[in-house]
């Protein structure tokens, strides 16, 4: 059997090498001559998975070892009768973990209290769900927002759209998607970006076209802060240079994130094809207990991960894919013994 594999996914040969020979290679040169006599194909989000990729090869099995869905067709591998899966929340954490960073580190350098602000969370799955969490547990106020969710569980602690898009802190958290009742394309846009204003603080954690960036670049806000971008890695310099962090889509790039993302696709290929897992593979993260010096939550935090180096990084746009694919290490936050309570859930 031949695997090929996109050489960001973690620990490709450890996890994947039981199944057969491994061939990788970059995600974005991935193509249709490559995976032509291969049986399995493993990517992140820089492969477009489709007709033009698969017609003609012997994939039998597709696994995305990230949360998106927008790069993959996912009606064409159903009725060509080609398994897919994908790690869905495998990054939930590491997002959160992101977005409540820059709020602790943006209340210090804005002289607020987050406890006083609301934080409007549009797009409660899995990384949605576990923000708010983050959030409760620090006392922030959060203003729900997911129509799918409130429509199909009846949910009446959710809000509409305008109310979440007024919440001092607002953050997205949606996949991308073009049709259906709630398409979320340009889901911020002409009609409703007059609820964003000048003491607004606007995230995209979420992907590059859910916030109509031809707008926000002309909209005076508080902050904002963007790991998502439309046309990546041609992302939109105006918007770059006045962002509080800027960073190259790497919200999710825990270690643990591309642990199990790997591990999730890992475990769907051993049920597809029968086989036994392998123990050893549970754990390959294992740094230990690590202690932090720091004696508050911003210190804390920050000693952990300073996420604006990740914006540093990148002021030069041509580095974009470079430090994506030569990323830090960055372990979440569970790892780490603490003076004060990080907010773990």
């Amino acid at each position: 059997m031949k695997l090929i594999i996109d050489d960001a996914c973690y620990a490709y040969d450890e996890i994947f090498s039981q199944f057969g020979k491994v061939i990788t290679m970059a995600g974005r040169d991935i193509n249709a001559k490559s995976v032509k006599d291969c049986d399995v194909l493993i990517v992140r989000s820089r492969t477009q998975v489709n007709q033009a990729l698969l017609e003609g090869s012997s994939i039998k099995f597709v696994g995305s070892t990230v949360a998106g869905l927008d790069h993959v067709d996912q009606d064409y591998l159903k009725n060509n009768d080609i398994e897919f899966f994908s790690a869905q929340g495998c990054n939930s954490m590491a997002v959160a973990e992101f977005v409540i960073s820059t709020i602790i580190n943006l209340a210090e350098k804005h002289k607020f209290n987050y406890q006083q602000k609301t934080l409007g969370i549009i797009g409660v799955g899995n990384v949605g769900s576990r923000l708010a969490a983050k959030a409760d547990l620090l006392g922030i106020k959060t203003l729900l927002n997911d129509p799918i969710r409130q429509h199909n569980e009846n949910l009446g602690n959710f809000v509409d759209l305008d109310i979440a898009l007024s919440a001092d802190i607002v953050t997205f958290h949606t996949p991308l998607t073009f049709d259906g009742q709630y398409p979320s394309y340009k889901l911020l846009n002409q009609a409703n970006f007059h609820h964003i204003n000048e003491q607004t603080i606007l995230f995209n954690a979420a992907r590059g076209g859910v916030i109509d960036e031809k707008i926000w670049e002309k909209t005076q806000t508080l902050e904002n802060v963007i790991d998502c971008w439309e046309n990546e890695p041609n992302i939109n310099q105006n918007l770059q240079k006045t962002a509080y962090l800027a960073s190259p889509h790497i919200a999710g790039h825990s270690v643990d994130a591309k642990f199990m993302g790997s591990f999730m696709v890992y475990e769907a290929l051993c049920e597809f094809f029968g086989e036994k897992q392998q123990e050893n593979i549970k754990n390959l993260i294992n740094p230990g207990v690590l202690m932090l010096k720091s004696d508050n939550l911003l210190d804390s935090l920050n000693e952990i991960y300073d996420f604006k180096q990740d914006t540093i990084a990148i002021k030069n746009i041509e580095n974009f894919e470079i430090y994506r694919r030569n990323y830090p290490i960055r372990y979440e936050w569970p790892h780490y013994r603490s003076k004060t309570p990080l907010p773990i859930v």
